[in-house]
């Protein structure tokens, strides 16, 4: 090996640890690019995960599974596990090292969840890779000040931002949520959350803004969705009487469990529910059990509008989907739809095989046409939609749109 070669090695090992340059690993197809998805595949999430990446793969047919000369692969890893029936900390990290070493893959759509995101996002910083998320929403991960201390900082190790999602954060989901409660007639509510990065975030913002608008929260505790009764809790809750209970987590992390306990403390008919949009999926309904849904008025709220309320090309989407999957789409599938058009433009902006180019021509994305609306990417890489909606969720256990949220 020449002195060049050797000094060129170190000189990238240097820069690799910096953050900086160096970040294309050697070899790949020069005319195949591979576009990855990292989602919880395994365990009750996989009904939801099922129709993001059957959005991703409608809009890759679309296109042909061609940008150009490109040939486009995609790639549907699992960061699940079996055991853990959720994402997990190895899993995630496991995705983004394979991304981040092949040297094919222009663009990373995911996680679905915030936490494995925090984990990915680092790693994937490094290597310049586009990252596109369908439903990681804690503000933290781009919006400074909106999160915890080093937040979002410590996730861009490079100094730049990679990381970019096509759904709405959660600083506004928690405080539309405590605007609609006060709406529905609530005065007393009690808080519990799994203490994750996502569901820990949006209660403490749901509680924040209740406090604001002068609610009396009763209550702030974390429950461990690894139990599988959390009666003694809800029997002290019950004796708080509060009008509205909120959760914050998701299906896999509680929220059954939590909907099966305040029937059975007697709590149905008394006091109501609302939970964030990591429960609007049927995950949620068939783990709670259909017919509690019929004693006990519970409340979803989720970024957007559900897929069969959406017009223009959201319309569209959704016509096609049914079309070709004969189901309705959950929540995110057209989440998973936009990620991919997004991609897709990406590569066909930058019209080269470079990360760096690629994640650049993302980052400029400016009065994107896609099937939420007309939007773009702002300095930190989220979108500039608003909207949120409000469901309830039906004595078959079907979530109904109630409402359109908007900030006051």
């Amino acid at each position: 090996m020449r002195l060049q070669s050797i000094l060129s090695g170190v000189v990238c090992v240097a820069l690799f640890a910096l953050g900086s340059g160096c970040n294309k690993p050697a070899g790949g197809d020069p005319k195949t690019i591979k576009i990855v998805s990292s989602l919880p595949r395994t365990g009750s999430a996989k009904g939801q995960t099922d129709t993001i990446v059957n959005g991703i793969k409608l809009a890759l047919e679309e296109a042909d599974y061609k940008v150009g000369d490109f040939k486009i692969e995609f790639l549907d890893l699992d960061d699940a596990t079996a055991i853990d029936g959720k994402w997990t900390s190895e899993r995630e990290t496991a995705n983004a090292e394979q991304a981040v070493k092949d040297p094919d893959v222009m663009a990373y759509i995911g996680p679905y969840n915030s936490g494995a995101a925090a984990v990915s996002m680092p790693i994937l910083n490094k290597a310049d890779l586009l990252m596109i998320s369908p439903a990681a929403t804690w503000p933290g991960l781009t919006k400074p000040g909106k999160g915890a201390p080093g937040e979002p900082e410590k996730h861009r190790p490079a100094g730049k931002v990679n990381f970019t999602r096509v759904v709405p954060a959660d600083d506004l989901q928690g405080p539309l949520g405590a605007d609609w409660a006060k709406e529905m007639g609530v005065k007393k509510v009690y808080i519990l959350h799994d203490n994750e990065v996502y569901g820990k975030g949006i209660a403490e913002l749901f509680r924040d803004r209740a406090k604001e608008l002068k609610l009396q929260v009763l209550g702030f505790d974390a429950v461990d969705y690894k139990q599988s009764d959390f009666r003694t809790k809800m029997g002290d809750i019950a004796k708080e009487a509060p009008d509205l209970l909120y959760f914050g987590g998701t299906s896999q992390s509680g929220a059954p469990q939590i909907v099966k306990e305040m029937v059975n403390v007697g709590l149905a008919g008394k006091t109501k529910l609302m939970v964030p949009d990591g429960c609007f999926e049927d995950a949620f309904v068939t783990g709670a059990g259909v017919e509690n849904f019929g004693k006990l008025e519970t409340f979803v709220t989720f970024g957007g509008l559900p897929s069969n309320q959406l017009t223009g090309k959201g319309k569209e989407f959704y016509d096609k989907y049914k079309a070709k999957y004969n189901i309705e789409p959950e929540a995110y599938a057209v989440y998973g739809y936009e990620a991919g058009k997004v991609a897709l433009k990406a590569i066909e902006k930058a019209a080269r095989k470079d990360r760096a180019a690629i994640l650049a021509a993302a980052l400029s994305i400016r009065d994107f046409d896609g099937a939420m609306g007309k939007w773009s990417f702002d300095e930190n890489g989220d979108t500039s939609l608003t909207t949120m909606s409000g469901s309830k969720i039906d004595a078959r256990g079907v979530p109904q749109f109630v409402k359109p949220l908007t900030l006051k």
